[in-house]
């Protein structure tokens, strides 16, 4: 029964009093995932999992069914889906689908948070923020640093930029999608920066482990051969990262180790070493074509890390422009 005064209700099973206004304050929030591809998927799957009342949308709607069957509930239309909670998280192909999928939304937006987690670069967001708030929605940018089926453990990192009131309003729910979850600044171009930096970061471990691949692969080695080295030589590259990063931002780098010279010899010999064996030169040649500005420049005597100038220069080789893909969701 209810005390008027306190607000208290006796559980007259247990006699205890619980606060209602608490638990009600503590229950899982609702939210809404538009998109399900297989990210998607995974984000809907780990708000279900802890409670949350989940409504979901994608242009496949049979795509929701598992998540339909584990509880969610499957809107049928993007405004429906908007409608149904204040925290709407978005999850397509890229910028491009984002903006097709939510123009049409711009008298549904008020009050509510929008969080991108469509990867996209820093000026999209900053373009979908000001969108947003023009339409009376907040706009958070994310970005999700770990797989699909990484989403809703410890490991999966997911970095957020844009107003932090409200990123803090929401944080107990987005950390629901990762133990590694963080806000980068009130920019909601952040996120993104740093998400591009990471995939920088990964393409070249990847194509460095696939040269080395055909390297071997052209001498008869297995690929297998080479993982548990280049595990090893990654790690202590990683060792070395913080210390690089100091040297990038105080602008001075001392060759502790080896030279850039002493690198560019080396470069020499993987490329002999790749010719040889009718492997692809295309990958350390680029390696070896910035090694060699930097020497030309005048820095073969200074550390590896002197390369960050060749890096900020414009490109000499000027790429396509690529337009990104058409579709809202898959």
């Amino acid at each position: 029964m209810s005390d008027p005064t306190t607000d208290r209700t006796t559980d007259p099973t247990t006699d205890r009093t619980t606060d209602q206004a608490t638990d009600k304050a503590t229950d899982p929030a609702p939210v809404t995932v538009l998109g399900l591809g297989l990210m998607g998927q995974a984000l809907a799957g780990a708000f279900l999992r802890e409670g949350h009342p989940t409504t979901v949308w994608n242009r496949t709607a049979a795509k929701a069914d598992p998540l339909v069957a584990d509880g969610a509930k499957l809107a049928g239309s993007v405004a429906e889906a908007v409608a149904a909670g204040r925290l709407v998280i978005v999850c397509v192909t890229d910028h491009h689908a984002v903006d097709a999928l939510l123009d049409p939304m711009s008298g549904h937006l008020d009050g509510r948070v929008l969080v991108n987690l469509s990867s996209g670069t820093s000026g999209q967001a900053r373009e979908t923020a000001a969108w947003a708030a023009r339409h009376g929605g907040t706009y958070l940018q994310g970005a999700i640093l770990a797989a699909p089926d990484g989403i809703g453990t410890a490991d999966a990192t997911l970095l957020y930029s844009g107003p932090r009131a409200a990123f803090e309003a929401h944080e107990p729910t987005l950390r629901v999608l990762g133990g590694g979850t963080g806000h980068l600044g009130d920019d909601p171009g952040l996120s993104s920066l740093h998400e591009v930096a990471v995939l920088a970061l990964m393409w070249g471990i990847l194509n460095g482990f696939l040269h080395g691949a055909a390297v071997l692969g052209a001498a008869g080695v297995d690929a297998s051969a080479l993982a548990p080295i280049a595990r090893q030589g990654i790690g202590t590259v990683t060792e070395w990262l913080s210390g690089y990063a100091r040297q990038i931002d105080e602008g001075v780098f001392p060759a502790f180790d080896s030279s850039l010279d002493t690198h560019v010899a080396a470069m020499v010999h993987l490329l002999q070493e790749s010719e040889s064996l009718g492997v692809s030169t295309e990958f350390p040649a680029y390696v070896k074509a910035v090694a060699d500005r930097a020497v030309a420049a005048g820095r073969g005597a200074e550390g590896y890390m002197t390369l960050i100038e060749q890096f900020r220069a414009p490109s000499v080789v000027r790429a396509p422009s690529v337009e990104g893909g058409e579709g809202a969701s898959e």
